[in-house]
């Protein structure tokens, strides 16, 4: 039953995300609602890469933050965002269905090389440094959207624009 419970809600929380990036305007991909905001494109992409960080702690039992780099180029367009997002979730989806509690209950560790940032059950990275990380960037662009004036979708139930408010 935990094993359900946690991959449930990892998809669950991708197919909502999915559905904020389908609303993407690619005329305001640039677009920063403030000068230390990310642009749009930029979030959407940060977004998308998170599904990269999935696949890090999922597949390995440490990431060596001196290995990867620090930042990509946005994404310029959404059909680029979602082409993207759809390859790797569609990665994402399969190593969910094969992961096992074992696997989920595993020391995963974080690290700059010789210094460990920290270690914990592999279940409780992809919660904190996926899930959680994600509904927060998730929340960012929707309210992007809302200051674009583009309707945002319900993500836990009908939004304003769902209800025609």
């Amino acid at each position: 039953m935990a094993r359900e419970l946690i991959v449930g809600d990892v998809l669950q929380e991708w197919t909502n995300t999915r559905r904020v990036l389908e609303r993407l305007p690619d005329e305001h991909l640039s677009w920063k609602p403030h000068e230390k905001s990310m642009s749009l494109g930029g979030l959407s992409t940060h977004v998308v890469n998170l599904l990269v960080w999935h696949m890090f702690i999922q597949s390995g039992k440490e990431l060596d933050l001196a290995t990867i780099p620090a930042r990509r180029e946005p994404l310029t367009s959404r059909a680029a965002i979602l082409e993207e997002f759809d390859q790797r979730y569609g990665e994402v989806e399969k190593a969910m269905a094969d992961i096992g509690l074992d696997e989920l209950q595993e020391i995963w560790t974080l690290r700059r090389g010789d210094h460990v940032i920290l270690s914990m059950p592999r279940a409780a990275a992809l919660r904190h440094f996926v899930v959680s990380h994600l509904i927060h960037h998730r929340a960012q662009l929707t309210v992007y959207l809302r200051l674009l004036n583009i309707p945002v979708p319900g993500l836990y139930g009908p939004s304003a624009d769902d209800e025609g408010r």
